[in-house]
């Protein structure tokens, strides 16, 4: 059921407590992280037994898949939205850097370590492409003068992961250029890695993107 298009009292009840069990899950997971959730311990908090939170979340990877497709659909929005006014590069690092440090559990739970004996469907792997795309488009519109690398040759023929957008292997790597460092250091500075070092983890940041749009990727 589409959450947002309930119409019944009944509808709006039931979209009202799954809302609840999902804040409540986020909470966990900010005390535990997401391999410890557990829907009995929801339950218990929200006054309900295990069995009627069971009508609303059959299972907790049924409850995970829905936190995580919240999340995509977060991050993708957030990309379309720079896209559609402008973003370059730079414009869509600086949206994943604020949506990150927005809800750093958020961040964590799709970019993070993989919750044990979870396997995301593949709609998950859908919005996770949009996003993808939307970094893709905007690589596109760079420069990519220089020669071939390696690399631009093996992504010729190991492009599943770009959804079947029609990048050349250039742009492909300048796109996972950015993704790895931007991500790199947007991980350890949400795990807490550069408190007590005595920089700005913004400015590094900045630095790393500075560096990532003045050397082409095909050098």
């Amino acid at each position: 059921m589409d959450e947002a298009a309930v119409t019944t009292p009944r509808e709006r009840y039931r979209a009202q407590v799954r809302a609840e069990i999902k804040e409540r899950a986020w909470e966990q997971i900010a005390t535990a992280g997401a391999s410890a959730l557990s829907l009995n311990a929801i339950a218990k908090h929200m006054g309900m037994s295990g069995p009627a939170l069971y009508r609303y979340f059959a299972s907790r990877d049924e409850l995970i898949t829905e936190l995580v497709r919240d999340a995509y659909r977060s991050l993708a929005d957030t990309f379309r939205a720079a896209r559609t006014a402008g973003a370059d590069p730079t414009g869509l690092a600086h949206a994943l850097r604020g949506w990150a440090l927005a809800d750093p559990q958020r961040y964590f739970l799709v970019y993070g370590t993989p919750v044990p004996g979870y396997h995301a469907p593949d709609d998950i792997t859908a919005i996770a492409s949009e996003i993808m795309a939307g970094l893709l488009d905007a690589c596109a519109e760079l420069s990519a003068d220089g020669p071939a690398t390696p690399f631009d040759a093996h992504l010729a023929d190991h492009r599943d992961w770009a959804g079947g957008h029609p990048a050349p292997p250039a742009t492909l790597h300048r796109a996972l250029t950015f993704w790895t460092r931007l991500h790199g250091v947007l991980s350890l500075e949400l795990a807490g890695h550069f408190t007590g070092m005595g920089f700005d983890p913004a400015r590094l940041y900045d630095a790393e993107l500075a560096d990532l749009l003045s050397v082409p990727t095909r050098s």
